[in-house]
């Protein structure tokens, strides 16, 4: 029977898979190295897809839960170019299928759907090996340890798990983002605002962009996109805000100020997010007692579907767990067989995302996607 589940990771994957499981009477336990549900932002906005992280919400019993969250009219997305003409402008009608929330209050409903005590805070993870017989030790920074007999890595880019079934290191992609934020702004920022419109934006031209959204209270959420080496942002002293965010709206001189005011009017400090990936194609063998899910399992270029991928390797995962209670064995060879083939497609379609947003035909790609969905 299915008893043991040591978890690594409480992002949405993690906890999407300790929800399932408990849906189905299977105990896990869930460790993660934050100290505390609220020690640092969750980032932003999600548009949960129907095909994935909505089934993955369902298998979680969450739906109604999920519904409350959505923020209504945040899946309109207008395309500027550099000079604040509006190219294309697609409003929410309602009837789209990636409603949009607040990633923090998605991991808070899953929180607050486990047994209290499932997550122990404050366990960083330094060290995880082979004990063999599918069993595992997984070491601590705090000194202690615990040993599973079914250990899954659901911690992310930088996992800890993955170097025990795959040689696979993250590669830097050629692009970063900055983040940053502008507060209240229909009231402080209107021209830039209306600019953003009711849900997402994108300005884009060849190598970078401004991407932006809206959030709750009329918050913008802004991620600058520039292709740039490492060693370039790495000549950046992004702990000085004001020089930081002069610098990179320097890369977008001559754009309409309400764009560029998303950069230099920043109320947050300009944050730095260097975008890397696996291979398109990770995979591995089977090996005993331990699996992968989410970013641990398929980091990939930022294209909206990191977040339900993890929401439904975590059902998939713990539906099969729970099918086969005798045999988890069995359980993870099928999790992986499935797993395989989406996530590589997944990562496909962010490759070519990436290239209608960021390449030579920008904004122009993009438009026409939109314009072949039916939407231009």
């Amino acid at each position: 029977m299915t008893s043991d589940v040591t978890i690594i990771g409480a992002g949405l994957g993690g906890l999407a898979l300790a929800r399932v499981l408990h849906v189905h009477g299977i105990p896990a336990t869930v460790y993660e190295a934050e100290p505390s549900p609220t020690a640092r932002a969750q980032g932003g906005m999600l548009d949960i897809h129907d095909h994935n992280g909505q089934r993955a919400l369902r298998a979680a019993g969450l739906t109604d839960e999920f519904r409350a969250l959505v923020l209504e009219g945040r899946e309109a997305t207008r395309v500027l170019a550099p000079d604040g003409t509006v190219l294309l402008d697609v409003p929410d009608d309602g009837t789209g299928g990636r409603p949009e929330v607040q990633r923090g209050e998605l991991r808070r409903i899953l929180l607050e759907s486990l047994p209290a005590g499932t997550v122990r805070w404050g366990r960083r993870v330094s060290g995880v090996r082979a004990l063999g017989g599918g069993r595992h030790e997984v070491a601590f920074a705090d000194g202690t340890a615990v040993t599973t007999s079914l250990l899954v890595g659901a911690d992310g880019a930088w996992s800890r798990v993955r170097p025990l079934l795959s040689d696979a290191v993250p590669e830097y992609i050629g692009r970063s983002f900055i983040e940053t934020y502008l507060f209240d702004g229909d009231t402080r920022h209107p021209a830039t605002a209306k600019a953003v419109g009711g849900g997402a934006l994108f300005a884009l031209a060849p190598g970078k962009a401004i991407q932006a959204h809206r959030e709750s209270g009329g918050d913008l959420h802004t991620y600058v996109a520039l292709t740039e080496s490492q060693e370039w942002f790495a000549a950046i002293d992004f702990t000085d805000a004001a020089t930081a965010a002069a610098r990179i709206a320097a890369e977008f001189a001559g754009w309409a100020p309400e764009l560029t005011a998303l950069i230099t009017d920043g109320d947050t400090a300009p944050v730095l997010r260097t975008l890397h990936a696996l291979p398109v194609e990770h995979r591995w063998d089977r090996v005993p007692g331990v699996t992968l899910l989410g970013d641990a399992a398929h980091l990939a270029a930022p294209n909206g579907e990191g977040a339900n991928l993890a929401l439904y390797d975590g059902a998939e995962l713990g539906k099969a767990l729970a099918a086969r209670p005798d045999d988890a064995e069995a359980a993870l060879t099928e999790y992986e067989q499935a797993l395989f083939p989406r996530s590589a497609a997944a990562a496909a379609d962010g490759v070519e995302l990436h290239e209608l947003l960021f390449g030579e035909a920008a904004p122009h790609g993009l438009i026409s996607m939109f314009a072949g969905r039916g939407q231009g």
